[in-house]
């Protein structure tokens, strides 16, 4: 088993090991006292994990109830999350309890809000089953949910008690997930390590699956370190929001059904390092999402996809704040106007 510390203010351990959903039940008594565990799912990851986590669970001791939603990002909403809060209270949930996300980044983030919210805060357990959410969106304690206007604008942090990632349960993954995580683990690279975007563009999607148990750790530890240091997003952690806010913009734009999560971020990566870095930058970096099928580019009009930024979380007053890796593995965090930002795009 591979442990990695993630060393904020409500320190936790995130757990790596091939087989790790059949004990979960056991690692989690050592963690918390609660009597009952709530099972937060949805209904693509339900049917192939939830009596195995159930199972473990009850083996030790725990009393269980599941809610299950509608998968894909347009449950990430305000009123699942109402759902969920009716769903604790018919069970008579305490703040003793414990909440479990199990499921990719939608089901760890609306999760993770319910725990922050309900009761004023309980404990909770990130077990990610997508690529994207076992490197990326399981670990840092962000929480939230969409509206209407825009991606996570209503959320909170709300560090898990442990992270539980078991590799195995990528065997599932329907190619679509699997491309849609690599989007995730390429911008680690782009951000931070120069290597592991070397070895990814030596890989490609069906090569990738063998790689997982060096992939996984690294993307978390590269997460961890940003964290550590910049546990409430005011600064360093922007660095993780690469490719993002136009990545946002993608999604919103077209209603978050065309793109997914991975495949947005990694459109915007490209769109960000073609008008701010070397043509050859961008070349390395189209040919490396081209090698995981994921998009370098969307129809959309770059002005419209950059009007939509005005609504992005990073945003502080009248500056919008983006990330520019520059060269490949060192990311910059850089501010400007509105106007400045929509200026860069303006060459086509």
């Amino acid at each position: 088993m591979q442990k990695i510390h993630v060393p904020v203010n409500d320190a936790y351990d995130v757990l790596v090991e091939r087989g790790l959903l059949r004990r979960c039940g056991e690692i989690i008594k050592e963690l918390v006292s609660a009597e009952t565990c709530v099972i937060i799912t949805d209904d693509n990851v339900d049917k192939y994990y939830s009596g195995t986590v159930q199972q473990s669970l009850q083996a030790n001791g725990f009393r269980t109830v599941k809610f299950v939603f509608p998968h894909g990002e347009t449950s990430k909403n305000a009123q699942t999350l109402l759902n969920i809060y009716s769903f604790l209270c018919q069970n008579e949930i305490t703040r003793s309890d414990c909440l479990i996300a199990l499921g990719g980044g939608v089901v760890g983030d609306i999760t993770g809000f319910a725990a922050a919210t309900f009761l004023r805060g309980l404990p909770y357990i990130q077990i990610p089953t997508s690529l994207l959410a076992q490197v990326d969106s399981s670990v840092g304690g962000k929480t939230a949910i969409d509206l209407p206007e825009g991606k996570n604008l209503v959320g909170a942090f709300k560090q898990p008690a442990v992270v539980l990632c078991d590799p195995d349960t990528l065997s599932t993954l329907p190619e679509t997930f699997l491309i849609d995580g690599m989007g995730e683990v390429i911008k680690y690279g782009m951000i931070a390590d120069a290597e592991l975007f070397r070895k990814l563009c030596t890989y490609d999607l069906q090569s990738i699956p063998e790689h997982f148990d060096e992939i996984i750790p690294v993307c978390i530890a590269i997460k961890r370190d940003v964290v550590a240091e910049d546990e409430l997003d005011t600064g360093l952690r922007m660095i993780l929001n690469f490719g993002h806010t136009l990545g946002h913009a993608i999604e919103a734009y077209y209603h978050y059904e065309t793109y997914t999560h991975g495949c947005a971020v990694a459109a915007g990566m490209c769109l960000m390092t073609k008008y701010c870095n070397s043509p050859q930058e961008y070349q390395k970096l189209k040919a490396c999402t081209e090698r995981y099928h994921l998009p370098y580019g969307v129809p959309a009009p770059i002005q419209e996809l950059v009007s939509l930024c005005g609504n992005d979380k990073k945003r502080a007053g009248a500056k919008l704040r983006y990330i520019v890796c520059d060269p490949i593995g060192k990311a910059e965090i850089r501010s400007v106007s509105l106007t400045e930002f929509r200026n860069l795009f303006s060459a086509d």
